[in-house]
């Protein structure tokens, strides 16, 4: 099946500009001109593809279609660059990723950084889960925690993030008295990302042996992980680097010092994309080498 570039165009607009009039001030069209290709695109692929809200939404069908006329966006501009065309006349790409928070804010910005000319889509999600997005096919790429490719993905060995269990001295006098028992970690209140965050659960049965289900705080930001650990908040597994400087000088103790946890990372990365994501797959094999702990098998 065939779609009008035009229409995708508009449906593109609405979703990254959260409107129909924002759309076709983007496109430089009248916001009833905009209607009209939507509800033709509508009828062609047989379902809904925006949800009017404020802001519209695309839906599961719509997603689809906006990847597509990004991923068909993309390989156009790589035409154009390897023709020594000009492209300023054009939008920028948009190459949308899954990747978790942790990974953002420790090495992926220095890759992305070495891509220019792109317009960054990021969801975030945790790396046991991001691999999701890309079966869906509403992602081009993903930082994903399994190592098995997805179907029409080609998957890389990346390395292993470093997670270190941290509290605040106080915290740990007063949870930890006696050190790390059984009996303290069930009733130290711990932190985790959301819901889909179980390292610190991993951490506590590769301590333990045992399933233990603390008191939890639910804190979504890396940082903000950090600085409640230094605010004797709670304790959480931290990636080593961001928690480094703060173990040197004391602000943070590990809850066991010869006991971190190494989580492996993988780039899966759609292989019908490959050459336009070229550029960006080897931004991202050069910013882990030197970034995540070696992977050994």
């Amino acid at each position: 099946m065939r779609y009008d570039p035009a229409q995708l165009t508009a449906l593109t607009a609405i979703v990254r500009h959260g409107s129909f009039d924002l759309a076709a001030a983007r496109l430089g069209v009248t916001p009833s001109a905009v209607s009209q290709r939507i509800r033709a695109l509508e009828e062609q692929a047989g379902t809904a593809l925006v949800v009017r809200s404020q802001p519209c939404e695309a839906t599961r069908a719509g997603m689809v279609l906006v990847r597509h006329a990004e991923n068909v966006a993309l390989l156009e501009a790589q035409v154009t660059a390897h023709l020594g065309a000009s492209g300023n006349d054009t939008e920028q790409p948009v190459i949308r990723l899954a990747v978790n928070a942790d990974s953002l804010a420790t090495w992926l910005v220095p890759a992305l950084s070495k891509v220019p000319d792109v317009i960054w889509d990021l969801v975030i999600d945790d790396q046991d889960h991001a691999a999701d997005w890309l079966r869906r096919g509403e992602v081009s790429a993903a930082v994903s925690g399994n190592p098995g490719p997805v179907p029409g993905c080609d998957s890389t060995k990346l390395g292993s993030m470093r997670y270190v269990a941290t509290a605040s001295p106080a915290y740990m006098t007063r949870w930890f008295p006696d050190g790390l028992t059984r009996e303290a970690l069930r009733v130290a209140p711990l932190m985790a990302f959301n819901a889909k965050d179980r390292l610190q659960h991993r951490w506590i049965t590769h301590a333990t042996g045992e399933r233990l289900s603390p008191p939890t705080h639910r804190i979504a930001s890396t940082h903000a992980f950090v600085d409640a650990a230094l605010a004797g908040i709670g304790w959480g597994m931290n990636p080593e680097p961001l928690v480094r400087s703060h173990l040197q000088s004391g602000n943070l103790l590990p809850l066991a010092p010869d006991m971190p946890l190494d989580v492996p990372l993988y780039w899966q990365a759609s292989r019908q994309m490959a050459p336009a994501l070229k550029p960006l797959n080897r931004a991202i094999r050069d910013a882990t080498a030197t970034r995540l702990q070696q992977i050994i098998t």
